[in-house]
């Protein structure tokens, strides 16, 4: 990719991330961020939020990589056949719903059965699953239904033109539903990663490890300083995480881009 590309990405997500701390301190109803203060609380509480931050890291894309396994197998089964995607389709996005809601009940039912699910507590280690549970199923969804919809949308003049002799209908759909669905795939990853970002935090408040129970402490110890300190690694892991997956779609998906295709 390109450098000016890179920029491209990183620009408007570093500026609107500074843009917000700033509006954030121009509210008189919340405590004001001190940059001295907060960068004082960093230096001293490094280790604990950059352990804690990689225990959130980590754990958050264990659930990512399950519901990009999980969320492309359904997207296929789901569009590869209209008779499939018509009745299938709906439900998943009406499904969606629920599912999100029903995350603390599953939270607190593998609290208490962790104990005898010993193999995943071995894998995934001891007070993870709920958290893993939760960025998975909160990320599943914006995945297989952006697949679904690019293999569903596949033109029949784009099939024709890749089947070549002696292919099947099954290997030209899928030549050409791999090309529509990939910009609708990687487009759903940014907001997918974020999605499981933001519900595996929410969880650690509970589980009590991880960036989202540092915040909960710091806020009992009215800490305020160290609490923007913490707020302030959590916004640039989901800048970093959003950026990383904008430049592989940048870099994977760039004919698919108007202005790119215009300009060639």
């Amino acid at each position: 990719m390109k450098r000016r590309d890179r920029w491209a990405v990183w620009v408007p997500l570093i500026t609107i991330f500074l843009a917000a701390f700033v509006f954030w301190g121009l509210l008189r109803i919340l405590p004001r961020p001190n940059a001295v203060s907060v960068l004082e609380a960093f230096l001293k509480w490094r280790a604990d939020i950059l352990f804690n931050a990689q225990h959130t890291l980590s754990t958050t894309l264990k659930g990512f990589a399950i519901s990009v396994v999980a969320g492309v197998g359904l997207g296929l089964v789901i569009g590869y056949a209209a008779a499939v995607y018509r009745p299938l389709y709906p439900l998943l996005v009406a499904f969606n719903g629920p599912a999100k809601v029903l995350v603390p009940v599953l939270v607190v039912w593998f609290g208490i059965r962790q104990g005898a699910m010993s193999l995943l507590v071995v894998w995934f280690g001891v007070g993870t699953m709920p958290a893993i549970l939760t960025a998975f199923l909160i990320s599943f969804f914006p995945i297989g239904v952006s697949v679904a919809t690019g293999l569903a949308t596949v033109e029949p003049d784009s099939q024709d033109a890749l089947r070549s002799p002696g292919a099947s209908r099954r290997e030209s759909f899928l030549k050409a539903g791999i090309r529509r669905s990939l910009p609708y795939f990687l487009a759903s990853l940014k907001v997918a990663v974020i999605l499981a970002l933001v519900g595996a935090v929410i969880v650690e408040t509970v589980v009590g490890r991880g960036i989202g129970f540092m915040m909960l402490q710091t806020i009992q110890l009215l800490n305020v300083s160290l609490f923007y300190a913490v707020l302030v690694v959590f916004a640039a892991m989901v800048v970093a995480l959003y950026a990383i997956f904008a430049i592989i779609e940048k870099r994977l998906t760039g004919w698919a881009y108007r202005e790119q295709s215009i300009s060639a």
